[in-house]
């Protein structure tokens, strides 16, 4: 199989996980916001709130499943259709994911989600640059010139003489 299937099921499997993720996270928010969760596991503590510019989770339940989570399913459906800004919106996508946890721990004490919603965030800029074939220069950086097909010295030429 090759780097660039590889790196395609990465970047499919990392945008659908934190597509779906991030719209369920987004709907828990906006109804703890509306009804009292009080004891129950899913409800937010209050304290993540405090020192933030919310009073409630409302906005940023409504922020974590529209545009987080709909940036992640654009980019999603426009990589498997192999639309023509696919890798454009899979970049997107990556860089929100990260502005949302850097937002994030700011406010909210340190958990081992954060780190997850990171590393898919790296992971899907890391698959896109794979795909961009950005990484090409340097993946041949070690190999000698003879063994890429590539002549070792110049040819002279009229128009390029060799000195």
């Amino acid at each position: 199989m090759s780097l660039q299937r590889v790196a395609r099921i990465v970047l499919l499997t990392a945008l659908g996980f934190t597509a779906v993720t991030s719209v369920l996270g987004g709907v828990m928010l906006v109804i703890g916001a509306v009804v009292d969760l009080g004891g129950s596991p899913i409800a937010i503590p209050d304290s993540y709130l405090a020192g933030s510019p919310f009073a409630s989770t409302l906005l940023p339940g409504l922020a974590l499943g529209l545009v987080v989570g709909g940036t992640q399913a654009v980019a999603l459906v426009m990589v498997a259709r192999r639309m023509r800004w696919a890798m454009l919106a899979a970049a997107v996508a990556g860089f929100g994911i990260l502005v949302w946890m850097f937002v994030q721990m700011v406010y909210i004490p340190f958990s081992p989600l954060q780190a997850l919603y990171f590393v898919m965030g790296v992971v899907e800029l890391a698959a896109v640059l794979v795909l961009l074939d950005l990484l090409h220069p340097w993946a041949h950086a070690a190999v000698p010139r003879s063994e890429r097909g590539e002549r070792q010295d110049p040819v002279p030429t009229e128009r390029n003489p060799v000195p």
